[in-house]
């Protein structure tokens, strides 16, 4: 792996070591690239930033990301552009960009530390894909002008987007912090690369306190919400003899991802259509029932609740429903609400008939 090469390589005067990237405009995936190296691997801490495209500086690099025209980790080389260049994450089909060559040959040392656990450790291998998949991927897609959905595909279905959302993406938010075109830039060389500079610091602190929070995420709250479903999964035949019906009996906790893949490895056991959890981890809490969705991040529900509850609220959704202690339905019928355990399992096996 390309860290514990690393930790073998110091510069030649034993200072900080030094990362190269290139100057100008600066993007996402080398604005995470250097953050990860710099905040999460010990041996880059203190590293002194290098922005230039002259070789000469870049040869006098420790590290080098997203310039140089060459991918050889042995050597700490991690750029992308160059035209034979087809590498992709274990598993996913997305090429690379420097964000995710980073990632790749570093993001498990980086979780590993986090967790207090080996690095070929099961756990951090899970993490490790699903940060991937969730966040540092979709900056390899945007800068390798990749798109969600298949351009083709779209226009041949006649699909249209009902609106901008370019102004959301991770790419975007760095971008922006990029200097206007009629921005005054100062006369003097040296004064005009320091103050872009100081823009991409800026942006690799930007970016970097995104991934230190899906980072957290992913180690505090995710990973030990697998355990919760996983139990739930499991024992989900008391509560409906076709499984249909999954209850966090405790607390809730995010159970998307994690019901998914446990579907994925248990096919022959059906799919889960409501999800069932109590508010707060308290003893009189009011519960939730929600629907489990077609896809993570999908708006489409597997089965709504009845069309008929939708839009109602308490004594008059007893009466629709003919379920007491209601509280409410979502008037697109994705979630709702009962008093009770028992009165959110009673929705739940009525919706199931209906």
């Amino acid at each position: 792996m390309a860290e514990n090469a690393a930790k073998r390589l110091k510069t030649d005067n034993g200072n900080a070591v030094s990362i190269g990237t290139h100057n100008g405009h600066f993007h996402a995936d080398e604005a995470l690239a250097v953050y990860m190296l710099r905040t999460h691997v010990p041996t880059y801490a203190g590293a002194k930033l290098v922005r230039t495209r002259d070789p000469a500086l870049l040869g006098g690099c420790h590290t080098v990301v997203d310039v140089g025209g060459e991918y050889d980790p042995a050597r700490n080389l991690f750029d992308h552009h160059q035209r034979t260049f087809a590498t992709s994450f274990p598993g996913r089909q997305t090429k690379l960009s420097s964000a995710g060559l980073v990632y790749m040959h570093f993001g498990r040392g980086i979780i590993a530390r986090r967790l207090g656990q080996p690095e070929d450790s099961e756990q951090v291998g899970m993490v490790w894909r699903k940060i991937y998949e969730s966040f540092v991927e979709a900056l390899d897609a945007h800068d390798n002008g990749i798109g969600v959905y298949d351009a083709a595909a779209l226009a041949a279905a006649g699909l249209q987007k009902k609106f901008s959302d370019g102004g959301f993406t991770l790419g975007a938010m760095v971008g922006r912090l990029n200097p206007n075109w009629n921005d005054p830039v100062p006369e003097d060389p040296v004064a005009a690369q320091e103050a872009e500079d100081k823009r991409f610091e800026l942006a690799s602190q930007r970016i970097g306190e995104e991934f230190d929070r899906d980072l957290d995420y992913f180690t505090r709250a995710w990973l030990p919400a697998r355990e919760v479903v996983a139990e739930a999964f499991a024992t989900r035949q008391e509560h409906d003899s076709q499984g249909r019906i999954m209850v966090l009996k405790r607390q809730s906790a995010p159970w998307k991802d994690h019901l998914y893949s446990l579907e994925e490895e248990q096919p022959e056991s059906g799919k889960v259509l409501y999800v069932l959890y109590p508010e707060k981890p308290v003893p009189d809490a009011k519960w939730r029932i929600q629907c489990a969705p077609v896809a993570k991040d999908s708006f489409e529900s597997r089965k709504p609740l009845p069309e008929a509850w939708r839009g109602f609220r308490d004594e008059e959704l007893d009466g629709i429903s003919g379920v007491g202690g209601s509280v409410f339905v979502h008037a697109s019928g994705f979630i709702g609400g009962n008093k009770t355990y028992e009165g959110v399992l009673a929705m739940a096996k009525k919706a199931l008939e209906l």
